[in-house]
């Protein structure tokens, strides 16, 4: 049997963010004295949101990061979004395919609303989604790792957690899904299958997709 809702995560699932996202998080942690590579981001803050970033600046260093620094990161990352983004190849199929076969979808990020719309409005992924079709760790307590965001999506979508898929892309997204009792499948586009431990399933390219969730090719 198929599912009757598939959560996508927005970020490096749906658009092509992540390696415009994490390296101005990078250069934009080091000018102001945490020294971060691009790679160190990606393990540390990929899937996350960005109360995450003030949290582990504040453990490992004691330090707390200026008042401006979300409104400084979402300008210079909605600035890079709008040169630059592009969808993730193969989402568009992807989601042709689950219209076609009547099957719900929606997406649950950690990023914030305005993040979403800007990349869905940049990339031309908005005509694939209503508003209330978007769901952001905004909307929650927690953010993943904690399961509340898939919960939330779950619930106002109307479909038990047992019949949705989540299609994610880190480890956080990952453990998010399987607290919240749904199966979950990795995709290796910017993280090894390793990292992404104890998935439903595994795939590095779009095209995979379908087969996986049980939709015909």
């Amino acid at each position: 049997m198929g599912y009757d809702l598939v959560i996508f995560d927005n970020d490096g699932v749906l658009v092509d963010s992540e390696p415009l996202a994490n390296s101005i998080l990078a250069g934009y942690l080091t000018e102001l004295g945490h020294p971060t590579s691009y790679e160190e981001s990606l393990h540390d803050y990929m899937g996350g949101a960005v109360h995450r970033v003030h949290d582990l600046v504040l453990e490992r260093t004691g330090q707390r990061l200026p008042d401006d620094f979300d409104e400084t990161l979402h300008a210079r990352t909605f600035a890079a979004f709008e040169r630059d983004l592009r969808p993730v190849p193969g989402v568009e199929e992807v989601l042709n395919g689950l219209v076609e076969q009547g099957v719900g979808y929606c997406v649950a990020s950690s990023g914030s609303h305005d993040r979403i719309r800007v990349g869905h409005r940049v990339t031309g992924l908005d005509e694939w989604f209503e508003d209330e079709w978007l769901f952001s760790s905004q909307d929650v307590g927690q953010g993943k790792p904690a399961p509340d965001l898939f919960l939330h999506a779950a619930r106002a979508m109307g479909v038990e957690p047992a019949r949705c898929a989540v299609v994610e892309d880190s480890p956080l997204g990952v453990r998010a899904a399987l607290a919240a009792g749904m199966d979950v499948y990795g995709f290796t586009g910017m993280m090894p299958a390793d990292r992404l431990a104890g998935a439903t399933g595994y795939f590095g390219d779009m095209k995979q997709l379908p087969g996986l969730l049980q939709l015909p090719v």
